[in-house]
């Protein structure tokens, strides 16, 4: 894998492991990109049940680490129910992964190193759900970016 890149106009900090709080009082595992010494800076939101420490984490620190570089907040945060978020998963879409992102999003916003601002990218399973909770608008919620985000849940 290639070496990632420290030469950004701001240096990056990383946080492993952090924890979003959910009104149920689930706990969703996430890690945090974000600039070092300067914000609050807006934070863009990955919502995925692929793992924060598996799967495409290769692909992530990459992406994150530039984003943080040039002044964004990032966070991958994993789905109720995948990773180390608590839960149970029972299938892809549901009522209760929207209502989390809603209320990941509103906590997300809250923090002080965010300035209110949160956007959300995703490819697949993270740009459809981007979709739906875009439907729900929550304030927070400025934009999305989603990639290959369609579905045929009843396809044979």
């Amino acid at each position: 894998m290639a070496a990632i890149r420290k030469d950004f106009p701001n240096e990056v900090e990383i946080v492993e492991s952090i924890f979003v709080p959910l009104p149920d009082g689930t706990r969703l595992a996430a890690k945090l990109w974000r600039p070092r010494d300067i914000g609050p800076v807006p934070v863009i939101l990955e919502y995925l049940p692929y793992r924060k420490r598996e799967g495409t984490r290769g692909r992530d620190q990459k992406m994150h680490a530039w984003l943080a570089g040039h002044g964004y907040a990032c966070i991958r945060l994993d789905i109720r129910g995948t990773g180390d978020s608590q839960g149970l998963i029972d299938d892809e879409y549901t009522e209760q992964e929207i209502r989390d992102g809603c209320d990941a999003i509103a906590w997300i916003a809250a923090q002080d190193w965010c300035d209110g601002q949160v956007a959300m990218y995703g490819i697949s399973w993270g740009g459809f759900n981007g979709l739906q909770i875009a439907a729900r608008q929550p304030p927070a919620l400025k934009t999305i970016i989603t990639v290959g985000s369609t579905d045929d849940r009843y396809a044979t």
